[in-house]
């Protein structure tokens, strides 16, 4: 497993050498993050009928709860270092949209759905995170995880999973 992450991590690096291709890679990536509905979860403002556009993909306040397994907040993927993505590496954000796991091992909730993100291509999951990285950072922490028996600081609904 770690060779693959390395191999990633090349192909990766080797995608920025030309800008040119970085551009194409961003448009590529908001494009996906579009499809891929990243924003009806990750922004400010998600799950009311005004999500704030000026601050794409911060996270949200108001998070969901998952009976037996607690309520989960939207995480912030800006690439701001102090709230978002800005400390993790390339590969530990494809890791975490393909495998669901975080670089600090947590499991992230089954709401997020990488089991279909897990067979994007590779072009693609670099042109995602081009696009993640292109973002303008914003210091935004989101409430949680909060487990079954705390009781969670913010709003958030009940879902229902199968």
């Amino acid at each position: 497993m770690k060779a693959g992450f390395a191999v990633a991590s090349v192909l990766v690096l080797a995608t920025f050498v030309n800008p040119a291709a970085a551009e194409d890679k961003v448009a590529r990536g908001a494009y996906l993050a579009s499809i891929m509905d990243c924003g009806g979860c990750h922004n400010t403002g998600a799950f009311t009928p005004k999500p704030n556009m000026e601050t794409p993909l911060a996270g949200s306040d108001i998070g969901f709860e998952i009976p037996g397994l607690g309520v989960f907040y939207p995480p912030n993927l800006t690439p701001d270092k102090k709230t978002g993505l800005g400390e993790w590496t390339d590969v530990q954000v494809v890791a975490a949209f393909t495998t669901g796991v975080r670089p600090d091992g947590r499991q992230l909730a089954p709401s997020m759905p990488w089991m279909s993100y897990s067979h994007i291509t590779q072009d693609d999951a670099v042109a995602l995170v081009a696009y993640l990285r292109s973002l303008k950072p914003v210091e935004h922490q989101v409430p949680g995880p909060f487990g079954v028996e705390q009781k969670a600081t913010a709003p958030y609904m009940t879902v229902k999973m199968p």
